[in-house]
């Protein structure tokens, strides 16, 4: 239970975590995509479905643009900044696109459209990993995965990430390498997926005293829509935690 209350503000990140078992796909608001393409860097081509990206290379067959491997880092630079929903999946290459069938690419422009497949999302001419899909307006990401334990390969990249870069800034911490950082583990982290099941936000904070990083982890089943809990995320951190995650 947790003992003392704090404002958003005293926490470094929250990052909300919908995930639904059957259909193989996680809500996650709090995540950019940055963040997510460098959880699995190097990605694979991107098959461009709804987006306002400028720069992409075209496909003939499918009549739309992608972005090959080479060119996902400067893309993900791009289309950070851009105010607008973005829908791609990965590919291996482009003879795969070419041997979509008319109603397969159907299937690609409705997934686009719904953020929902007829039948599964996933093409074994396309080999992809990921369907992904953002909306500014809900402030939320969509992720379909082939593999949903990459899922946790995700969160703990992001929490990761986000305690290197401030144990690298200096301070108490300024004397510590790479290697002595405290880290979570993505199968350590398959414990806490019933939480995510029903809603769940994650909250990082630092301890002074021990030094230390932990995650509160609060279960969120009355909320249907994450903008819904950045309205409410002080009344929501008030209430006791269901979990600490503390990360040595």
């Amino acid at each position: 239970m947790s003992k003392i209350k704090k404002t958003s503000e005293e926490f470094i990140h929250h990052l909300y975590v919908h995930m639904n078992e059957i259909d193989q796909f996680v809500i996650f608001s709090g995540l950019s995509i940055k963040q997510f393409v460098s959880a699995f860097n190097p990605m694979s081509n991107i098959l461009l479905l709804k987006h306002s990206y400028e720069d992409g290379s075209f496909n003939m067959h499918t009549q739309l643009d992608f972005v090959s491997k080479e060119e996902v880092q400067n893309f993900v630079k791009r289309v950070s900044d851009l105010k607008s929903d973005l829908c791609w999946i990965d590919f291996a290459d482009e003879r795969g696109l070419n041997k979509l069938t008319p109603m397969e690419q159907a299937k690609l422009l409705y997934l686009s459209h719904k953020k929902e497949p007829i039948g599964t999302p996933f093409s074994e001419k396309l080999s992809n990993r990921f369907v992904y899909h953002s909306s500014d307006l809900e402030k939320s990401i969509k992720i379909y995965f082939r593999n949903l334990d990459d899922a946790e390969i995700l969160v703990t990249h992001v929490f990761n990430m986000i305690i290197r870069e401030k144990l690298g800034n200096g301070g108490l911490f300024r004397k510590k390498t790479k290697n002595t950082f405290p880290m979570i583990d993505p199968d350590f982290l398959k414990a806490y997926r019933p939480y995510a099941k029903d809603g769940a936000l994650m909250s990082l904070t630092k301890l002074e005293k021990p030094k230390r990083f932990e995650i509160e982890v609060r279960t969120l089943a009355d909320y249907d829509f994450p903008d819904e809990v950045w309205d409410d995320l002080d009344v929501i951190l008030n209430q006791s935690y269901d979990d600490l995650i503390k990360i040595p």
